[in-house]
């Protein structure tokens, strides 16, 4: 990674977010001995993803509070663009902040689209602009906009829930997004599939995001710098994931890495990023000797049926294209598809799950794009030891 450029994808051109600095800020309660969040120094840069992670009661989600004065900071200075966050108006301040959090937090009794529109509408925008912006969100977070807009939060799964509150989020283009834990409260598939949507979001928009987990791997796939806190939010370490997967500064950051050191650097490689298996394709109206040719021809024991755009529909085996007729009626269902902002680690998860053993990878319209093989990550694991040299086990690695 330059200096010019993030983990998702977006470059100082596209940078839309401003730096943030926390110098000494401080937050006690009232008949508390011991200050919830003490002495926390730290540079966010403009543009960048930086995830605070640390247990349960750490202080992180105070910490990220206190920059947009939900929680008023006791001491210390906090600066945005440069901008005192303290001498201004907190309503204010608050309207130029995206805010997003976990299981949504959207208005039940207002539509989709009246939610997305909160902020636009408290800072005085147009009724056409802001019907203009809010579909333009929801396509933006991959909701089609007459499909949404008029439908309530209780008709909504909990995935489109949370792109829902992404969306309201950046509706008003604020320059600064804060996350706390917005995917905690979904299944697994979903939250790595919002994972890979914020990652696609923010490289082309650029803004600069605090997100606040307790989860390292999501820290370690979303983060362009992770601050590994503490107690009272003490930075233990702040740096890039690699960085701290390679060199975990103490035993208490080295707990956070895990013993699993080796498959998290799968965290750190998008899907984009590798060279792609592919295996023979045809659309399902074609004849079934197509299929049956190509999969002989290039030695492969399974294939792909696709749709009219080219979107993965089933799995076929030679055994099954042997006695078909068409390819409509034959094949095998394919498992959740991965993205190009996916990473190895996801692409991991996905193929051991998978009856064939491979992932597919779709594009940005849920085109066949290619795949990902057991092959494709031993070669990637094998390339980054020879890369680093000596290959001896990181940190927390299992000897």
């Amino acid at each position: 990674m330059t200096d010019t450029e993030t983990r998702s994808g977006s470059i100082e051109s596209a940078v839309s977010g401003e730096e943030i600095v926390l110098d000494a800020v401080t937050k006690r309660y009232p008949g508390q001995r011991e200050p919830a969040v003490d002495q926390v120094s730290m540079t966010i840069p403009a543009g960048e993803i930086v995830v605070l992670v640390g247990p349960s009661g750490c202080g992180k989600t105070t910490t990220m509070r206190m920059i947009n004065r939900l929680i008023e900071p006791t001491s210390g200075t906090i600066t945005i663009g440069g901008r005192d966050a303290t001498s201004m108006n907190p309503d204010q301040l608050r309207r130029g902040i995206g805010y997003s959090i976990q299981q949504a937090g959207l208005f039940p009794h207002m539509t989709v689209a009246k939610n997305v529109a909160t902020v636009p509408g408290l800072i005085g925008w147009d009724r056409k602009k802001i019907a203009a912006r809010t579909d333009e969100m929801l396509e933006l977070v991959g909701l089609d906009p007459d499909t949404y807009r008029d439908r309530y939060p209780r008709q909504l799964s909990g995935g489109q829930q949370q792109r829902v509150g992404v969306a309201r989020a950046l509706a008003a283009d604020p320059p600064v997004l804060l996350m706390d834990e917005p995917f905690g409260a979904v299944d697994p598939i979903t939250r790595g599939l919002l994972q890979d949507e914020l990652l696609r979001l923010q490289g082309e928009l650029g803004k600069t995001i605090v997100f606040v987990t307790h989860d390292f791997t999501e820290a370690v796939k979303l983060g362009d710098r992770i601050a590994v806190l503490g107690n009272q939010s003490r930075i233990l370490q702040y740096d890039t994931p690699a960085a701290i997967l390679a060199d975990p500064a103490d035993e208490t950051v080295a707990g956070f890495v895990g013993a699993d050191a080796s498959l998290k650097q799968l965290t750190l490689t998008r899907v984009r990023d590798v060279e792609l298996a592919r295996c023979p394709t045809a659309v399902e109206d074609e004849p079934v000797d197509v299929l049956r040719t190509a999969l002989a021809e290039q030695d492969w024991p399974w294939s792909l049926v696709l749709d009219h755009h080219r979107r993965p529909l089933r799995w076929a085996s030679a055994e099954q294209l042997a006695h078909a007729n068409s390819l409509r009626d034959i094949g095998s269902p394919i498992g959740e598809p991965l993205s190009l902002q996916s990473t190895l680690q996801d692409a991991l998860e996905a193929l051991l799950a998978d009856q064939t053993a491979n992932a597919v990878v779709t594009g940005k319209r849920g085109e066949y794009v290619g795949l990902i093989t057991i092959d494709t990550l031993v070669s990637h694991l094998s390339a980054m030891r020879a890369e680093h040299g000596s290959g001896r086990p990181a940190v927390g690695d299992v000897p």
